[in-house]
């Protein structure tokens, strides 16, 4: 099952080159298990029972079953993000060096790891704005499948400091190569070429850079996955899988994906916008209930804030607290901070505790050094829109926000087993504290 689960997740992943394809896969994987379409500009029309997605700027997706009762309900949440670190082209791209070179302009998007995105080979993916012959503006994604592009070091006879801190410019060192000359036309003509339409039609774009390095299962036991995208793709195909593979109780289940969360989810289609809010509050207008309807199902309500999470690295344990130190293929990780980057608490660890046993899931827990600052995730960012009770979890992995990063081959599953034990079950909170699980 491990072998099956991980072989799926990369074929998701390899499909999934940008925020916008990924959305793309999700909503095809839906609709193949009936899942109707919602639009955020049409009047929604919900029924018990019923299966649903909506998108948002097509690169955010937000799923639900609803429950079989549409006035006792409260909401299973899962949230991801679909963004990773990379590199977004300018929007006048062509750089040139003599009549020789041909090279792209572009720029950080997130916090890479530079130097893994040098001598591999890359290509372009993306969406572009397209103005048909009825002046219409249609959005087409596009995918240059092939080795197109690559970052060349200097040689180190060249670079005598390469190997001793060098700090790589974005505007200097990061820009790919395209061509060996001028390559009439550039990138705006192969885009051109591959949708079929005149360079004259392209009058918007958003581009980006993908590592094409297949992935790898890897190890002395075959134990290690390596892929590009794994932070936070993984977490994203483990929640759908388990939407997909349960039905829905009195509970409404729901997987909510998010972009934009390494530049900071502050964005329409962020975790940070009011995407899941609006979407929540539909479902409860749709289905009847009013806004005490609303509240009161957000209060028996549980989030997963679903991104991974550092496993420690052979060479540097000492990065890692040197009792919340979690390790690939040993269970699902349960992050929290003093400060509230992660939002797990003394009750939403208890409630992924119990449910993680039902599913008999291991469990590991994480904390930053206490000298080290850690980043933040969706939990406490969507907080501030929709208040339910949070666990951040995640799958331990290494190389973190490089453009190749490493799991463990059992950790899709044990991700899987988890996010559908929570989606089995309704959580209903009485007074003092006490929670039932119900199935």
């Amino acid at each position: 099952m491990f072998e099956q689960i991980t072989e799926e997740m990369l074929d998701f992943v390899g499909a999934s080159v940008t925020p916008f394809h990924a959305v793309n896969s999700i909503c095809d994987t839906l609709t193949s298990n009936g899942y109707v379409r919602l639009e955020e500009g049409q009047e929604w029309n919900i029924e018990c029972d019923g299966k649903y997605y909506v998108t948002r700027n097509g690169s955010s997706v937000i799923a639900f079953h609803t429950g079989n009762s549409a006035k006792d309900y409260s909401y299973n949440i899962v949230a991801t993000h679909l963004d990773s670190p990379t590199f977004k082209l300018k929007e006048n791209a062509a750089v040139y060096c003599g009549e020789k070179y041909s090279r792209l302009n572009v720029e950080g998007y997130g916090g890479m790891i530079c130097s893994t995105w040098l001598d591999r080979p890359l290509s372009v993916a993306g969406r572009v704005i397209v103005k048909d012959t009825n002046n219409r503006l249609c959005t087409k994604l596009v995918n240059l499948d092939r080795d197109l592009l690559l970052i060349p070091n200097a040689a180190v006879h060249m670079n005598r400091e390469i190997n001793d801190g060098f700090s790589y410019n974005k505007q200097v060192d990061l820009l790919p190569l395209l061509s060996g000359d001028k390559c009439t036309g550039g990138i705006n003509k192969l885009i051109a070429d591959e949708l079929s339409c005149d360079v004259t039609d392209i009058v918007g774009s958003d581009l980006f850079l993908y590592a094409r390095v297949a992935p790898s299962v890897w190890g002395a036991n075959f134990e290690f996955v390596s892929s590009a995208r794994l932070d936070d793709l993984q977490c994203t195909f483990a929640a759908l899988k388990a939407l997909t593979d349960t039905n829905a109780s009195s509970a409404i289940n729901v997987m909510a994906c998010f972009d934009n969360e390494e530049v900071g989810s502050t964005t329409k289609q962020g975790a940070d916008s009011t995407f899941l809010q609006d979407t929540l509050m539909r479902i409860n207008q749709s289905l009847g209930g009013t806004n005490e309807t609303y509240l009161r199902a957000l209060s028996d309500s549980f989030m997963l804030s679903a991104d991974n999470a550092h496993a420690v690295h052979p060479a540097h344990p000492e990065y890692t607290d040197e009792s919340n130190r979690v390790y690939m293929n040993e269970g699902v990780v349960i992050k929290s901070h003093a400060g509230q980057k992660y939002t797990s608490d003394a009750m939403s660890m208890a409630i992924v505790r119990q449910l993680a046993s039902y599913a008999d899931v291991p469990i590991q827990f994480f904390a930053n050094r206490s000298d080290k600052v850690g980043g933040s995730t969706l939990g406490n960012i969507s907080a501030g829109h929709v208040s339910v009770k949070c666990a951040d979890i995640g799958a331990p992995q290494l190389a973190m926000h490089s453009s190749y990063e490493t799991c463990g081959m059992k950790d899709t599953y044990y991700l899987w087993k988890l996010m559908k034990s929570l989606y089995m079950t309704r959580l209903s909170y009485s007074e003092g504290g006490c929670i039932d699980f119900l199935t």
